[in-house]
């Protein structure tokens, strides 16, 4: 998050709640050891529930050590700071801010309308919200030394991404973001356990992610989707090894809070650990029986990303798809089919449809309805085109320089999809503050005239797209 969209965030928001008071007529001795009693440096001087000065340990040090006054007779109102400094708590943190440099202090007191104290905010304080960011994040990470670490980090990276929606950050960036920073605390976990428990294990692999997280745009209901490969040449010994590697780390993934994939598309599973060899014949079964299970498999395969070890291995693995693609289209126009066979939810009139009954009446899949659609259907083209790297925004400007859209076709298909997502994610974010599980469903009824409308032109141009799709693959073909 940049700095200045966390500076216009109202104060009520960061500021510390519990705010250490005392009255008048209280004695600078009293005061002085409830302080320290305490640990704190400051204490609050009030009358009838406002706050009317403050009393900090400099005054102690200053108006009373110094001055050899004697702290059992001279009261709080004796040596306090006043008239008090304070802000609004609705007020922006940028107004505290400006308020602290302006008077040279290091805290103000927050109240509310009616100038009773609600809490208290610090030089300190604003500073670490502004150290709190992907980048601070991304050195905590780095620090981490332990499992244990790891998993406040991975709480620390969903909390940041609660917090970052709907400060204007746009959509693309959080995505971005989010992508990082799990790239980041699973490249530091994989650096621990080598450390502490597999430094003989052999540098002829790659832990690769797939799916969404292989396409950089994941968001907050992301499990585990990843495999391993490696050399085709490793001893048994060498294989055994990353077999207990890919064990410990998928197990030590899901203590850290990362849920495992549902289907079982994670490295410690046979299936989804194999040599190079095994792959490309895993593959060449996959492509020449385009059944759902292997559509689904190869498609999530087909996002492959090394997140760890030997990058050639992916490399070659994507080029050999990519010479395969070129002369074999057929499984390439499965995959099309499936991304058209999800319709967007808009009935005569515009009307858009949600469901009608069960646990989510009232709200629509926003991935089904169209954000599957444009993964899945870039992804095909991409293929066809030659192109492996990169996630959904890629791959559509990729099409663009290849001739396969035009540039006004390609920037409202990429809007429709971003709106989609925030959607997405915003929905996600709502639940998790309601102590509720993120999905992918939507409340239609939670969003406004614009964003009504907003969502019916996104489907407008999903089904555009996915009119595209079937006249391009000429899907009516495989139909009959």
């Amino acid at each position: 998050m940049a700095e200045g969209n966390l500076l216009f965030q109202p104060i009520k928001n960061y500021c510390s709640h519990t705010v250490a008071t005392c009255s008048l007529n209280d004695t600078v001795q009293n005061v002085a050891i409830a302080m320290r009693q305490r640990g704190i440096s400051s204490m609050v001087v009030c009358e009838d529930s406002q706050p009317v000065g403050i009393l900090t340990d400099r005054d102690l040090r200053n108006k009373v050590v110094a001055q050899g006054v004697d702290p059992a007779i001279i009261t709080a109102a004796d040596i306090m700071n006043a008239p008090l400094i304070t802000v609004d708590e609705d007020d922006f943190i940028f107004e505290a801010l400006y308020l602290i440099s302006r008077n040279n202090i290091h805290r103000v007191c927050v109240v509310d309308k009616d100038n009773r104290l609600t809490g208290i905010i610090t030089d300190s304080d604003i500073l670490r919200l502004q150290t709190h960011s992907p980048q601070k994040l991304v050195r905590d990470i780095e620090e981490a030394a332990t499992i244990n670490e790891l998993k406040e980090r991975h709480k620390q990276i969903q909390g940041l991404v609660l917090h970052l929606v709907g400060t204007g950050v746009p959509t693309r960036d959080l995505v971005t973001m989010i992508a990082h920073l799990n790239d980041q605390l699973l490249l530091r976990l994989i650096t621990l356990l080598r450390a502490q428990q597999f430094s003989d294990l052999t540098d002829r692999f790659a832990f690769i992610v797939l799916g969404s997280e292989g396409r950089r745009e994941q968001t907050l209901t992301t499990d585990q989707d990843n495999a391993i490969i490696y050399d085709d040449d490793l001893t048994d010994a060498e294989i055994n090894r990353i077999v207990s590697f890919s064990q410990a780390l998928i197990d030590s993934l899901i203590e850290i809070g990362v849920p495992p994939c549902p289907g079982g598309i994670m490295a410690k599973n046979d299936t989804w650990r194999r040599s190079y060899g095994e792959w490309n014949e895993a593959l060449k079964k996959w492509l020449a029986t385009p059944t759902p299970e292997n559509i689904l498999k190869g498609s999530m395969f087909f996002d492959l990303r090394t997140i760890y070890g030997d990058p050639k291995l992916e490399h070659n693995l994507k080029a050999w798809l990519s010479d395969y693609f070129q002369k074999e289209k057929a499984f390439l126009v499965h995959s099309a089919a499936n991304a058209v066979r999800f319709k967007t939810p808009v009935g005569f009139f515009g009307r858009i449809k949600t469901e009608r009954d069960g646990e989510h009446r009232g709200q629509l899949d926003v991935k089904k309805a169209g954000i599957f659609a444009i993964t899945e259907g870039i992804k095909a083209l991409a293929l066809e085109a030659g192109i492996t790297n990169g996630g959904t925004r890629e791959r559509l400007h990729a099409l663009v320089k290849a001739g396969m859209f035009k540039q006004s076709f390609a920037d409202d298909l990429e809007a429709s999809y971003n709106f989609l997502v925030f959607l997405r994610l915003r929905c996600q974010v709502e639940a998790i503050r309601a102590n509720q599980h993120p999905t992918n469903y939507i409340t239609l009824a939670k969003l406004n005239h614009m964003e009504k409308g907003r969502l019916k032109l996104a489907f407008e141009e999903v089904d555009e797209f996915q009119e595209f799709l079937s006249a391009h693959f000429r899907l009516h073909l495989l139909r009959r």
